[in-house]
């Protein structure tokens, strides 16, 4: 039996009996020699340490006279064949992952997106006023609407469509959705700031112009409106089913 495995076995039976620090003698025996106080040193070092580290810089933060090479041996022979193994780089020692379960730790960093004051605008708009159409969003907002603005808050997964208003050439109606919901904190739409909170951080004036009221949203289809069939998006695409003409004068 090597002496990795009666490191394990002696490591297993001070734990079975409760007494891996006052049962140190006998897990220093089963690794021949090897201060366990000094191994337990040198793995919290190295497993806190952000580059690897050499045996002079482990040796100079442990007790004077510690088998700084031996003890590496041994942490090396223990983690051997785990999901972190001891590694021997540039002359240095480093905790790393195991090579075959890198793909584990694939970093996937989301693009960054600004959004233009325009997109911003339109959010707010669908926020407040939903169900609402383009036609609706371009009258409150005073300008045309492109129809890269709504695609922008589409891709981001923040608005949906949600319907198609009863009313003479069917517009879609648009609303906002879970992941908006996620993203600033909401339980629902009719969570949104109201006019004290909207006054509070500054985004209304203290005496609003006369008529002044904050629209109440609403997750349910409205009376004159109809849920959207998704097998119409065919129709979008081709801007039959939602007619608009891109406008470079937004702003």
């Amino acid at each position: 039996m090597n002496r990795v495995l009666r490191l394990r076995e002696a490591l297993a039976e001070a734990i079975a009996d409760d007494g891996i620090v006052t049962r140190a003698e006998r897990v220093e025996d089963a690794v021949s020699g090897v201060n366990i106080e000094h191994l337990r040193m040198t793995e919290a070092l190295l497993f806190a340490a952000s580059e690897p580290l050499d045996e002079a810089s482990l040796a100079s933060s442990l007790p004077e006279g510690t088998d700084v090479t031996g003890i590496l041996k041994e942490l090396q022979h223990i983690y051997e064949g785990r999901g972190v193994t001891l590694t021997f780089v540039a002359e240095k020692w480093q905790f790393r992952t195991a090579p075959d379960l890198a793909f584990l730790l694939r970093r996937e960093k989301p693009e960054q997106k600004r959004l233009s004051r325009a997109a911003i605008e339109t959010l707010a708009i669908i926020a407040y006023h939903q169900p609402v159409t383009r036609a609706e969003v371009e009258d409150i907002r005073g300008v045309a609407l492109s129809k890269g603005t709504v695609d922008a808050l589409m891709e981001l997964g923040w608005v949906r469509i949600r319907g198609r208003k009863r009313t003479p050439g069917r517009p879609v109606t648009y609303g906002t959705t879970e992941a908006f919901l996620v993203q600033f904190g909401l339980e629902s739409v009719n969570h949104l700031p109201g006019v004290d909170e909207l006054k509070a951080a500054g985004f209304l004036e203290a005496v609003p112009p006369s008529g002044f009221d904050v629209p109440t949203p609403s997750d349910e289809l409205g009376p004159d409106e109809d849920p959207y069939d998704g097998e119409e998006a065919g129709d979008l695409a081709t801007g039959a089913a939602d007619p608009f003409t891109p406008a470079s004068s937004e702003s």
